[in-house]
């Protein structure tokens, strides 16, 4: 399975200086395999819209942990709608077994820490995911196991904790996830070809292991409904101030992986690059939504997520494609 322990060490790398030079003629870009759909757009205007091995803009790809940003979306809708009270709401309130669990720190785990990798919770071993999937009853698991650490503590990446978000967002709003991701999202933007996982406890996927499936078209529309501060075509599709606490959130854990010195907070990432505030989504593989509010811009990339080169695809993503394509954004 994917070795993301050897991500710890090599994604800390900085982004090395390059000869600045259009896509067009970026090598890399051209002559790699595992690329499939590339989209830069600026002040509403596509600046760059291709797709590579025989991928067109109609191809669904395996979004991987994007799945986590579009569970941060939901999770706003359904604040806003009245499904949930607020992010700060405990999950022990939708998951009432953690009321008998005999370490009462379950019983503290908000929302907001699950979003945030620091419940505390049961994590997955991320070198040996194949065992965490194989369960009949991944979310119970997750829940019947120690915790690792006080709420709120500790930054852990944990795909188990983060699947629970699904599991509450289906039992809050009496829909399962990809009915709600349908009915409240995706159709509001015109998002009409997609799929999603479940897992075997029979909850849609909410950690990205199993994913959703959109086309790189669809990712741009999450960037830019993000960047208009959750308006399309007029209509307020998630709540301004949700998606400011998302560009702009109170709390933040240091990441031990991504662009350098990232910070992680509701499931998104940030950094700084060349004095530009910058927040991210970031899936196995070099799966991206790159958001830059300054810049009025949004990035979105597919790649192949096979395990062989997934890494070296993320690096190569912060080393060489992304610095080219923000070269030649208007500043």
């Amino acid at each position: 399975m994917k070795k993301i322990g050897l991500f710890f060490f090599i994604c800390t790398v900085c982004i090395k200086s390059f000869a600045q030079q259009p896509l067009d003629t970026l090598s890399y870009l051209q002559n790699n395999k595992n690329i499939y759909g590339l989209i830069v757009k600026q002040n509403n205007t596509v600046l760059y819209d291709q797709y590579f091995n025989h991928y067109n803009s109609d191809s669904l790809f395996n979004d991987q942990s994007l799945t986590k940003n579009v569970i941060a979306i939901l999770i706003g809708i359904a604040i806003d709608k009245g499904f949930i009270p607020s992010v700060d709401e405990k999950i022990a309130d939708y998951l009432p077994e953690l009321k008998n669990d005999s370490d009462a720190r379950k019983q503290n785990v908000t929302i907001h820490d699950i979003m945030n990798q620091a419940s505390g919770l049961y994590h997955e071993n991320l070198e040996r995911l194949d065992l965490f999937l194989k369960l009949p009853d991944p979310s119970a698991y997750t829940l019947q196991q120690p915790m690792t650490a006080s709420p709120g503590t500790e930054w852990h990446y944990n795909n188990a904790a983060t699947h629970l978000l699904s599991v509450i967002l289906t039992k809050a709003t009496g829909m399962n996830t990809y009915s709600f991701a349908q009915k409240m999202l995706f159709q509001p933007l015109g998002i009409t070809h997609t799929d999603w996982m479940k897992m075997a406890d029979g909850y849609y996927d909410g950690s990205g292991l199993l994913s959703m499936r959109l086309n790189t078209k669809a990712l741009i529309k999450i960037g830019e409904l993000l960047l208009n501060k959750g308006v399309y075509n007029g209509k307020q599709i998630v709540a301004e101030s949700w998606v400011q606490q998302l560009l702009t959130p109170h709390k933040t854990y240091r990441s031990y992986w991504g662009f350098p010195q990232s910070d992680y907070a509701l499931t998104f990432y940030h950094f700084t690059y060349n004095n530009t505030k910058i927040m991210y989504g970031m899936g196995w593989g070099g799966q991206f939504i790159v958001i830059i509010p300054s810049l009025n811009a949004v990035i979105a990339i597919n790649q192949n997520i096979a395990d062989a080169n997934a890494i070296n695809q993320s690096i190569a993503f912060q080393q060489k494609i992304f610095p080219a394509i923000f070269s030649m954004l208007k500043k």
